[in-house]
């Protein structure tokens, strides 16, 4: 838990190969900012040592990237692949994590991506925060403004034309992200408190 006032400490580590991604990250970013959460933003494509400190030092890790042929970008798999150093130390064991992705299909086999990163999250043995949303968009009377519209449960699943710039990430699929990162820094405040308590007790 940070030392700032006890503000759960998030950061998000992500790659945007054209921009939509990034404008998503920065809603989870603001989500978690408007729970009180100090917040990383951290571009994987271009990591530095300082920000694989600022990882470690994290309490929840939200992970996000575009879907690119049904999977995570070449760039985040990078990013993946060099977390293994942390693997090794159990640097994010426990930590909280969760995930958004976006593509310019509705489905785009985003859920591939998504599952990725739990795994990821996995093998570093973190706990995975989901959407916990109810999906959007499914009756008559739904539209494609209900939050979650695309119907999507372990995490934030966005679309974008692609056709269109950054500009033109649907506010639904912001709204979800934003969501997502209030969501997540609320868990990891929780956590945070539960440790806190039970080190309390045990020390009692």
């Amino acid at each position: 838990m940070s030392a700032l006032a006890n503000k759960p400490v998030v950061a998000i580590a992500y790659h945007s190969g054209y921009g939509h991604t990034a404008v998503v990250a920065r809603s989870v970013r603001d989500g978690a900012a408007s729970a009180g959460a100090v917040v990383h933003l951290i571009n994987v494509d271009e990591i530095t040592e300082e920000q694989w400190e600022l990882l470690d030092g994290a309490d929840a890790i939200a992970f996000g990237s575009p879907t690119y042929m049904g999977t995570a970008s070449a760039a985040f798999h990078k990013f993946a692949e060099d977390s293994s150093k942390r693997w090794f130390t159990h640097s994010w064991q426990d930590k909280l994590a969760a995930g958004f992705t976006n593509s310019g299909s509705k489905s785009g086999d985003k859920l591939h991506t998504l599952q990725f990163f739990t795994l990821l999250a996995a093998q570093h043995g973190m706990n995975w925060v989901n959407l916990g949303l109810h999906p959007g968009w499914n009756s008559s009377e739904a539209s494609e403004h209900d939050i979650n519209r695309l119907g999507f449960f372990l995490g934030v699943g966005a679309q974008t034309n692609v056709d269109e710039g950054p500009e033109a990430v649907h506010k639904a699929d912001l709204a979800t992200a934003e969501h997502l990162g209030l969501r997540l820094a609320e868990a990891a405040r929780i956590t945070a408190a539960g440790r806190a308590t039970l080190t309390a007790a045990d020390a009692a």
